[in-house]
């Protein structure tokens, strides 16, 4: 059963801005350090790339507090939400601390699909209850 859906559609423009003015401090408070790592590798090869992932991990995250219902409010935090793909390249959520334990009580599985084209990077994220095994 769905528990909750949550959407984000990001202006990339806005996002650069940010960077522009506060530097890597900016990414440090939106990214968990794995994301960090993914940033700094691809924003050393090719700047906009970076970009756009910044984006999509700003957008997935806001997109993830909705279908929650908190917002940006405790357990939920910019660095405890991480948003990781698999081998596939399918992106996938992934939660550390009081957000995954208060995530996990609830029995709540999430998916999340993010994009980006030109100026804009969105994100979808549906919660439901976990199917009883």
């Amino acid at each position: 059963m769905i528990q909750g859906i949550g959407t984000d559609i990001c202006d990339v423009r806005r996002i650069r801005a940010s960077l522009e003015r506060h530097g890597e401090r900016f990414a440090r408070r939106i990214l968990s350090d794995g994301e960090l790592a993914v940033w700094k590798s691809r924003s050393a090869r090719w700047p906009e790339r970076g970009l756009r992932y910044l984006a999509t991990r700003f957008s997935a995250k806001e997109a993830f507090s909705k279908a929650v219902g908190l917002g940006l409010r405790m357990p939920m935090t910019w660095r405890l939400c991480e948003i990781a793909n698999l081998a596939s390249g399918k992106p996938v959520i992934v939660l550390h601390g009081g957000l995954k334990d208060w995530f996990e009580t609830k029995g709540w599985v999430a998916h999340v699909t993010v994009t980006d084209e030109s100026d804009y990077a969105a994100s979808f994220v549906v919660v439901e209850k976990r199917a009883i095994e």
